[in-house]
């Protein structure tokens, strides 16, 4: 493919972030995102994404209903004219003192508010659809800002999308517990509940607005920042009968909830025990920008890891990293001050997207997911997926996209043991051949945010390098390319029904290391001192880091129980990308943490896309599938959750071109 960089414009001052992001372009890996920097002629990779695009209306336009909005709460706030006297539904306040500790600032609060945590007010602003219903329903709660600088007006772009698409939003005020208290987070998952015990009650009451008006089987949690911990924590407090930190406070929820979203969520807040709360059997979203100057690393990636689908239904789950995006342009009150008003001094503002970009992304995303999840329309799933389906809508960015859905089987997912040769399911092994390096190890955040909270992502993966050129003055002598197998028994492959309904699936990031030549077979390297591991002992020179790396791309190799091979290239499924490279403050001097985040791809390939190659292959007899480093003469991955899923070329038919 032959690529033509236009630099964008205006531009920053050039930094070696900016290099890596038009380095990026040059080599095609942005493909769907930044379609100002990167012209491309007609080729394979063109007519793959094509293929790919999705036939599905935007979700980000408006749909067919009129939007009202209304307030409920308490009638009396003192701060909050909109809720003393603009309520449309009176509601009562609730006792959160078990939960919320104000610490020594509670005479200060409780004077300004007027109340105290044994009687928090249920306050909400509610776009909803004009029509019979019932309609969904979604409670969205912000995340922990200036108490003053009221938050929860912020959600105003998705509340009118939502409703003009028939689903109720209700923005929740929480601005009470704002400010310089920790620890709350529990009490704000809490009261996100408190909330729907309210619109159980809205629904049920024929002379309130609302009577038979929600579906109340179709229900979605979300929040922002600390709101974005708080959704989670909702989810699972739903199904609790005690307060973990208190069992003398009685839960009797079990709504009906169907799916969480975290924006940029904080993770570790709250830890009931000293662990982290788990969660399941809920559909789930979670986003977050690579400029975030608040929540400096995507803390959400360890809630949808340990997110685990335990029934047997239907569920997915999603993550998506978005480059230049911040923490404070997903709430319009918010914007561009994730360090307060002295932002503009601290923060380098000027490699943000556009605050209309940011929430167009979220538009987009948002509806999409409880489309699939509340309404059970699941036409723009595969943006889950890859998002170069839906170039064409989305703000001029990278992206990468994690997707996993509830018939998932791990091969291997590097979790059990410190076998480097055994998989996560009966009688899976696991062999390197040619590689420089093979390993399993913890995968890291950028930052902890938190003094005791670890940097750790709490997910192992496999890290695997190569080098196919072997060592010596020849530079053109390769020996045969490395490859890691994942032999797959029979049993297994019965037990899960495995066949032409299902894909291989992976999760995959390529790195900067570039390992050195390998040692051909039988040759003596009796200076092993000398071994120049990350650059090219060949040449006698190191290669310059700044220097453009080459693009990395592998193959996906499967094979049945008669030795018929088929072999597909991974990039097709997916963008492959090294880490981004990220700076927040406007001084590069003060930058203490990581300059990467490491954030992997999922792909998902269709067995029938093998079968499609090779007819004569027998996919309900799978026994091997393999990584095939015949792309790229070097590189390094990190790879995790290989498996398979359901989704395969039957579960995408009816959503594809």
């Amino acid at each position: 493919m032959i690529a033509r960089v236009l630099l964008p414009a205006p531009a920053p001052p050039m930094r070696r972030s900016s290099r890596l992001a038009i380095t990026a372009a040059a080599f095609g890996l942005l493909l769907g995102g930044c379609r100002s920097a990167l012209r491309v002629t007609p080729s394979d990779a063109d007519v793959v994404l094509a293929r790919r695009t999705l036939e599905a209306p935007d979700p980000g336009q408006p749909g067919a209903y009129t939007v009202g909005t209304l307030f409920y709460g308490s009638g009396t706030d003192r701060n909050r004219p909109e809720y003393r006297d603009s309520v449309s539904i009176e509601t009562p306040s609730v006792d959160a003192s078990k939960l919320v500790d104000l610490g020594g600032s509670a005479r200060e609060r409780n004077d300004y508010w007027g109340f105290t945590p044994e009687e928090f007010p249920l306050n909400a602003r509610v776009w909803y659809p004009e029509g019979e219903g019932p309609f969904p329903l979604a409670l969205v709660v912000h995340g922990n800002h200036d108490m003053r600088d009221f938050s929860d007006p912020g959600y105003d772009y998705l509340g009118e999308l939502l409703a003009s698409r028939g689903i109720i939003l209700a923005s929740i005020d929480m601005n009470f517990i704002n400010g310089g208290i920790r620890e709350e987070n529990d009490g704000r998952g809490w009261l996100l509940l408190k909330h729907l015990e309210l619109w159980e009650g809205f629904n049920a009451d024929p002379s309130n607005p609302f009577a038979g008006k929600v579906d109340m089987t179709r229900l979605a949690v979300m929040g922002h920042s600390r709101g974005g911990e708080a959704a989670p924590v909702a989810a699972a407090f739903n199904r609790l009968k005690r307060y973990p930190d208190d069992a003398t406070l009685e839960f009797d929820f079990d709504f009906d909830i169907r799916a969480a979203v975290s924006i940029a969520p904080v993770d570790g807040q709250y830890l009931p025990t000293g662990r982290p709360l788990p969660i399941e059997n809920v559909d789930y979203l979670v986003f977050h920008g690579s400029h975030d100057g608040d929540v400096t690393s995507f803390h959400g990636l360890r809630i949808w890891d340990r997110l685990r689908f335990t029934d047997g239904e239907d569920h997915f789950k999603s993550a998506i990293y978005m480059y230049r995006a911040n923490h404070g342009q997903w709430n319009s009150v918010w914007n561009s001050f994730d360090n307060g008003p002295r932002s503009p001094r601290i923060l380098d503002l000027r490699y943000l997207v556009p605050p209309a970009d940011q929430r167009r992304f979220a538009e987009l995303y948002v509806t999409a997911f409880l489309e699939a999840s509340l309404k059970d329309d699941r036409r723009w799933l595969s943006m889950f997926r890859d998002h170069r389906v839906v170039g064409e809508w989305l703000p001029e960015s990278m992206y990468i996209t994690r997707l996993q859905h509830s018939s998932f089987r791990a091969l291997a997912d590097f979790e059990e043991d410190v076998d480097v040769t055994t998989g996560s399911a009966d009688g899976v092994t696991l062999m390197g051949d040619s590689l420089d390096t093979w390993r399993e190890e913890t995968l890291l955040l950028r930052s902890s945010n938190r003094a005791n909270t670890s940097a750790s992502q709490a997910n192992q993966a496999l890290r695997l390098a190569w080098n196919n050129r072997l060592a010596g003055a020849d530079t053109t002598r390769h020996g045969p390319p490395a490859t890691f197998e994942v032999t797959v028994p029979a049993e297994v492959v019965r037990e899960w029904g495995v066949g032409e309904g299902h894909a291989v699936e992976l999760s995959l990031s390529a790195t900067e290391r570039i390992p050195g030549p390998r040692r051909a077979p039988g040759d003596d390297d009796e200076d092993e001192e000398n071994d120049e591991r990350d650059g090219d002992r060949g040449s006698g020179e190191r290669p310059d880091p700044d220097a453009p790396k080459p693009p990395v791309d592998l193959s996906i190799q499967v094979e049945d129980a008669a030795g018929r091979t088929a072999s597909v290239p991974l990039s097709d499924y997916g963008p492959i990308r090294r880490p981004l490279e990220i700076h927040i403050l406007r001084r590069t001097d003060q930058e203490t943490r990581d300059p990467t985040e490491l954030v992997l791809q999922s792909y998902h390939i269709p067995l029938a896309d093998f079968a499609a190659i090779d007819g004569a292959l027998d996919l309900a007899e799978i026994r091997a599938v393999r990584l095939v480093f015949d792309r790229a003469a070097a590189g390094e991955v990190l790879v995790d959750g290989i498996g398979f899923s359901a989704m395969g070329a039957d579960f995408w038919q009816a959503r594809m071109r």
